[in-house]
């Protein structure tokens, strides 16, 4: 069937359609990835956006149930040059005997339209050179000015809060292979180290990484209080990463801003980099079309080193707004010197702008797992009140 992406600058491709025959509307953005297509898909912080791989051929290794990031898939839409119908890997299955899926397949159980046939390098240099644009996927009899139309009206991006629409509606366990174990009470825990995980649309391979490292995860709504969180006394918080505008998450910041001063240690990722950067006294912007790709260059201003980074946002941190005082940068994004890291000073409080637990993407970044599992041990070895202290 025969379908269209229509840009709201009156740009449109038309192709075919794969996936739920149904229209699709959201913030256009591409993802330059060769591979990872099933965790891009189910990225929760994609919540609200169609996506463009720019890699021509999409879906020949299938489907499989170990790869996803979240319980569903999470994009508004998908946009490939080509959609393979038979996929052969041996990791391709759909569980239960049943045969494997297909991209096709597993987009319409979903409820998710794609269209393929699409000329998707214009389509990324469109995006590059003049900025992120709505658009709407529309399949079968549609009128080409009416489904421009359709576009110009999308709901702007930055309007609406897609983090409410991905967090977790209660206080739950994690455990690896049981993704919502029922709450336990602190004295029923195994005698190891709880990290209270505030959940603004967590991937499951953070939550598998902070688990690999021993600890305990809790995890909270976004709207979590932070005297409902500091009540489970965990040894360390963790602010995940998300979808949409951080300005508009003054709720989350307020939480932020009560916990650090307790002077647990807090490791923020992507979306909790850039609440954490708000609550430090920083401000965000949007970036002209973002960064979404598994090969971006990060450099820690500490070492020296460069690290070859997964990444996927649309906002930043501005270096300028942040007090030099108690807040230092640590990391810069190579290709457009963004931040990609900061610390307090005096706090144990960090975060990156990258995805260390990869799904999909290089493995260099792990060591920040590692190191956030230090910085528990250190405190939870000091007299009781001996981290709190004042943010500024």
């Amino acid at each position: 069937m025969k379908a269209i992406l229509a840009l709201e600058d009156g740009s449109y491709f038309e192709g075919e359609s794969f996936g739920a025959e149904k229209e699709g509307s959201g913030e256009v953005c591409f993802n330059t990835s060769m591979t990872g297509y099933q965790e891009i898909l189910t990225d929760p912080s994609y919540s609200g956006q169609i996506v463009t791989l720019t890699y021509p051929e999409i879906g020949n290794y299938g489907i499989n149930p170990d790869d996803v990031e979240s319980k569903k898939i999470q994009v508004a839409g998908l946009v490939v040059k080509n959609c393979c119908e038979y996929p052969s890997n041996w990791r391709a299955d759909a569980g239960k005997g049943k045969h494997p899926w297909s991209l096709s397949e597993y987009l319409k159980k979903n409820g998710i339209p794609g269209i393929q046939g699409v000329d998707t390098r214009r389509l990324t240099r469109i995006l590059r050179e003049t900025g992120a644009k709505n658009g709407i996927i529309a399949i079968g009899d549609y009128d080409v000015q009416a489904v421009l139309a359709k576009a110009k009206a999308v709901q702007a991006f930055g309007n609406v809060d897609f983090v409410k629409k991905v967090t977790i509606g209660g206080k739950e366990g994690w455990n690896e292979g049981e993704h919502a174990l029922s709450f336990r009470p602190i004295e029923e825990r195994a005698k190891r180290f709880t990290i209270a995980a505030i959940d603004y649309g967590a991937k499951y391979n953070i939550l598998r990484k902070l688990q690999s490292q021993g600890a305990e995860v809790l995890r909270f709504p976004a709207e979590a209080k932070a005297e409902d969180i500091l009540a489970c006394n965990p040894d360390g918080i963790f602010l995940s990463n998300g979808p949409g505008d951080p300005a508009l998450l003054d709720y989350a910041v307020d939480t932020i801003k009560t916990l650090l001063p307790t002077g647990k240690p807090l490791f923020g990722i992507c979306l909790g980099h850039q609440l954490l950067a708000r609550a430090l006294g920083g401000k965000t912007f949007k970036l002209k079309f973002g960064h979404r790709g598994a090969n971006h260059p990060v450099k820690d201003l500490r070492t020296g080193k460069v690290e070859i980074t997964s990444q996927n946002h649309g906002y930043a941190v501005d270096p300028a707004s942040l007090s030099q005082a108690t807040v230092e940068v640590t990391h810069i994004n190579l290709n457009d010197k963004t931040v990609a890291g900061l610390r307090h000073k005096s706090l144990p409080a960090y975060s990156v702008q990258y995805h260390p637990e990869a799904s999909p993407g290089p493995k260099d970044s792990h060591y920040l797992f590692e190191e956030f599992l230090a910085a528990i041990k250190k405190h939870a070895s000091q007299p009781v009140g001996a981290g709190a202290r004042s943010v500024g």
